[in-house]
């Protein structure tokens, strides 16, 4: 008995340690606006099920896939920066050998999804695993890295709509833009508490390079652009009270998220990174939800 529930604790320990590495949590920034591209793309109706699952399991794959992947180019820096040497990959918790078949899985489901989607999805797949395994390497040659991470997840709502209609169309791009400039700013926000860090080591950010209160500076200006590209697509989707609301409410959660930090206080970055904009993800995706229900 006692080894069956130690197999049990060491199987469940593993699935904690792997949902940790690839930041399962985080899955609240891009799915939401891949749902909201995706009902926005059939119009008065539905997707059917089948796209659904497909669509989601594209984005665990794709996500995962590219999270470990990103763990695994990052291990020893990760290992020699105080605020992430306790992951599971530099603290030995989980082996490198583990990451590469996790990564190598995801990157197979997600293929196999978008093959299951249709063919314009199937000959796109290739290219957005090379966009987000890039990411990983970005930080090392660019300080544009925040736009880059940005790009990874605004292929999201692109992707869903492609998945839901097999083309291409002016309004997911407008969202994947939007999703891009606003996850930049966030991400440029975040890394604030590794400025000192990266300039050291020899790593770009624009807190790096630029310092905190600029870098800021151009997070706020990030985020401007991106609720200019939320409110835009509100408009191409049909508008109306609840489409617009909330774009309202993502201007006041992001007016919120640069009120919580400041240059030289980042002891609420936790809750600006996540908290904001967990809930403006999951806010628009509900309003713009409720948004094709007839009255």
């Amino acid at each position: 008995m006692e080894r069956v529930r130690t197999a049990g604790w060491s199987l469940w320990s593993g699935l904690r340690e792997t949902a940790e590495m690839v930041k399962l949590q985080h899955t609240v920034f891009a799915l939401p606006f891949a749902i909201i591209s995706l009902v926005t793309a059939t119009g008065r109706g539905w997707p059917p099920a089948r796209v659904w699952l497909w669509v989601g399991l594209a984005m665990v794959g794709a996500r995962t896939a590219a999270m470990a992947f990103n763990r695994l180019v990052d291990q020893r820096i990760d290992a020699s920066n105080p605020r992430t040497a306790g992951r599971a990959l530099p603290a030995g918790r989980l082996s490198r050998r583990f990451a590469w078949v996790v990564t190598i899985a995801a990157s197979a489901l997600f293929l196999l999804a978008a093959a299951e989607l249709n063919r314009l999805c199937a000959v796109l797949a290739p290219v957005v695993l090379l966009v987000l395994f890039a990411y990983s390497l970005s930080k090392r040659v660019t300080a544009a890295s925040h736009l880059w991470l940005g790009l990874g997840l605004g292929i999201a709502p692109v992707g869903a709509w492609i998945a839901a209609t097999g083309r291409f169309a002016a309004p997911p791009f407008v969202l994947g833009a939007a999703v891009m400039l606003w996850v930049a700013g966030f991400d440029v926000i975040y890394s604030l508490q590794d400025e000192t860090f990266d300039r050291e080591h020899g790593l770009h950010s624009l807190p790096a390079r630029l310092g905190g209160a600029r870098a800021l500076g151009v997070a706020r200006a990030f985020h401007i652009l991106a609720l200019g590209g939320f409110g835009v697509f509100a408009a191409m989707a049909g508008g109306g009270a609840l489409r617009y609301g909330a774009v309202i409410l993502a201007g006041a959660l992001l007016a919120w998220q640069h009120h919580l930090v400041r240059p030289g206080d980042l002891s609420r970055v936790d809750a600006a990174f996540f908290t904001a904009n967990g809930m403006l993800s999951i806010v628009m995706c509900i309003l713009f939800l409720f948004a094709k229900i007839p009255l």
